[in-house]
């Protein structure tokens, strides 16, 4: 994720699904070492976590937040597989959606908390997630426990204090259903949500423009693309 000139370079990867079913909860930081001859070479640096570390999943989102010059990751959502004490030969695949914990990652030294906010009620997955400086909105999303998408939309604020983080959560009115959706940002103020889904085995055809004026967020639909046939009769 960008960020400040120093980092703006790095990215962080954390979690997600092999092909072998298995899941990671390993967390990495890329950063670019060097442009030579347009040659671009990469480092990747595992980060050992200690404190509450969050549990292997997918369909999550991680995102950095910036507050009094320092940064901090923030993961929310995503699957995992029941716990293994549930886990039979039937239901040895089977996943459910992780706690709506928050969780806010140290990268400088490798600490992990999770907070748990009262308005967080029902954990989420293939949500939409910006940040911007200290804050996180939270869009859409797919409760496996209730096989809905509610049309949420969260903000999520990060203080950081030279004490303790302070996280607080607020639920915004406007927000739209959406899940496993694209999320492209087209200036320093607007973004644009393409595709996903609205039902099960309904496609999400409509696209949104989501704009930032004054810290409040608005989402608008914008006039539909001329879809090609293979997206418009596709089942993804």
């Amino acid at each position: 994720k960008g960020g400040l000139e120093s980092e703006r370079q790095q990215y962080v990867i954390h979690g997600g699904k092999t092909p072998n079913n298995e899941l990671s909860d390993k967390m990495y930081v890329m950063s670019v070492v060097c442009k030579n001859n347009k040659k671009v070479t990469f480092r990747c640096t595992e980060k050992d976590l200690v404190g509450d570390v969050p549990e292997a999943r997918y369909g999550h989102s991680i995102d950095v937040v910036y507050s009094r010059g320092k940064s901090m990751g923030v993961v929310f959502g995503g699957r995992s597989y029941i716990p293994s004490a549930q886990r039979t030969t039937e239901k040895w695949n089977t996943v459910a959606d992780c706690l709506p914990h928050v969780f806010l990652v140290d990268f400088e030294f490798g600490c992990s908390t999770s907070y748990i906010l009262p308005e967080l009620q029902d954990g989420l997955s293939f949500h939409v997630s910006i940040a911007r400086n200290d804050t996180i909105y939270i869009l859409g999303g797919h409760s496996l426990a209730n096989n809905i998408r509610p049309a949420n939309l969260y903000r999520i604020r990060v203080d950081l204090p030279l004490g303790s983080p302070a996280v607080n959560c607020t639920v915004l009115p406007g927000g739209i259903s959406v899940s496993s959706a694209i999320l492209t940002q087209t200036n320093n103020d607007e973004f644009v949500i393409v595709g996903g889904y609205q039902l099960e085995n309904q496609k999400r055809m409509v696209c949104n423009i989501i704009s930032f004026e004054d810290n409040k967020i608005e989402i608008r639909e914008m006039e539909t693309p001329d879809w090609t046939p293979d997206i418009k009769h596709s089942k993804i």
